[in-house]
């Protein structure tokens, strides 16, 4: 039995943003691994003259601070106990959720569930991290606990340990994920006529291309280890 923590992330889940896309996506290593790893991308910052506290987010990236980044997305590939579930929603604006019975936020659970079901084994155990958002984050953790032990007839909530809130800036592999899920819904994102794409975004998404062997805009195999990505598709989408 091995125990694992998930840092779990999404970028444009908002039922209606300006975003035709919806990404989750989870970062998870094994449990006693984390002080190592968190130190590795401290040491990475300090080399690259950033601040330990300061947040490596994917919104951020820019012409000025390639090479931090570069070096993040580097380690994360280089790093044997580092993985990446991405699951990526390409046409979240035509979603017709009362055609089957429910709401937004139902359909947002099973879509966490969905992220994360492929990773998680019965005989292992978990702790399962997600950004905070808001002031209901503590209630979505709940809910998304509830959700996952029942879909795995975990009643007693044993392979799940706990789904707890934290603040991305003071986890560093938490700023891995939000890199990660930041480069998958960029590279399938429409953009309005007119709108530049970044040079630099760009720049990561090739890196992270030619590290993985994959487009970024179709799904893995699903037992792919390293960068496993899933293309949802509905219907009515």
């Amino acid at each position: 039995m091995i125990e694992y923590n998930f840092y779990c992330d999404e970028s444009c889940h908002l039922e209606n943003d300006d975003s035709n896309v919806m990404v989750l996506g989870a970062v998870w290593c094994p449990k006693e691994k984390r002080h190592e790893i968190n130190e590795r991308i401290k040491q990475i910052k300090k080399r690259n003259g950033v601040p330990e506290r300061a947040e490596l987010k994917w919104t951020k990236i820019a012409p000025a601070k390639m090479q931090v980044y570069f070096d993040l997305v580097q380690y994360f590939f280089d790093e044997k106990d580092l993985h990446f579930r991405g699951l990526l929603i390409p046409e979240k604006n035509q979603l017709d959720h009362k055609a089957y019975n429910q709401t937004h936020d139902d359909w947002y659970y099973k879509m966490y569930f969905g992220m994360l079901k492929a990773m998680l084994v019965p005989t292992d155990r978990y702790n399962i991290f997600i950004d905070i958002k808001d002031t209901h984050s503590s209630e979505r953790a709940e809910k998304l606990r509830q959700v996952i032990s029942n879909s795995m007839y975990d009643f007693s909530k044993n392979i799940v340990k706990q789904v707890k809130p934290i603040r991305s800036e003071e986890v560093q592999i938490m700023q891995i994920t939000d890199v990660l899920i930041g480069a998958f819904g960029y590279n399938n994102r429409n953009f309005t006529d007119g709108k530049t794409r970044s040079t630099a975004k760009r720049t990561i998404i090739e890196l992270i291309q030619k590290r993985s062997g994959y487009t970024l805009q179709k799904s893995t195999l699903l037992r792919e280890d390293k960068l496993n990505l899933f293309v949802w598709r509905s219907s009515n989408a």
